[in-house]
């Protein structure tokens, strides 16, 4: 509903920077990941500039976002782009990509996310990375389990160590 009142207004939208996230272009920088041959998703994608990012880098992206508008607006502002810019639901995702994805790019979906929705939603990300691929989390972090204020809703360690529940491996965490 937000990007259909925005009227194409970006400025209009918290969370669009009309570049790729600052953390995520860091994390880049330093990983510097091919990306020629893997593949890489971008959950909740809004406005399409992380997705962008990681199809100049030659990952073949598929993107997705639950509003419709902010998919149809990922594909004016990008008419040429590789990117699958697609609709789809975090909570019901397409089976096809179970294990497909090199690179999975969660950027502060979660926390905004009830803290009751947690474990669901944690429970359908960390299927979609690929063996040996690579799950990126942008989050804010609380330490501790207390229901915070918000949105957003900070992660507790214990929802991070889900992930490392589901099979995945803490290779490192930045702190910003």
């Amino acid at each position: 509903m937000l990007y259909s009142e925005a009227e194409g207004d970006a400025g209009q939208i918290p969370w669009a920077r009309l570049t790729t996230h600052p953390y995520l272009q860091e994390w880049l920088d330093i990983s510097q990941p091919q990306g020629e041959g893997r593949t890489a998703l971008v959950i909740g994608c809004g406005l399409g500039d992380d997705a962008e990012g990681l199809a100049k880098l030659g990952f073949q992206v598929t993107a997705f976002d639950i509003s419709t508008k902010a998919i149809a607006w990922c594909q004016e502002r990008f008419p040429n782009s590789s990117v699958n810019y697609v609709v789809a639901d975090l909570l019901a995702l397409n089976s096809e990509w179970h294990r497909k994805f090199d690179l999975v790019i969660e950027s502060r979906t979660i926390q905004a996310l009830p803290v009751e929705m947690r474990s669901q939603v944690i429970n359908c990300i960390a299927p979609l990375v690929a063996n040996r691929g690579t799950l990126l989390v942008i989050t804010r972090i609380r330490d501790n389990d207390s229901v915070p204020d918000g949105p957003p809703w900070p992660l507790s360690e214990k929802e991070l160590a889900e992930f490392i529940e589901l099979g995945l491996q803490e290779v490192r965490r930045n702190l910003f």
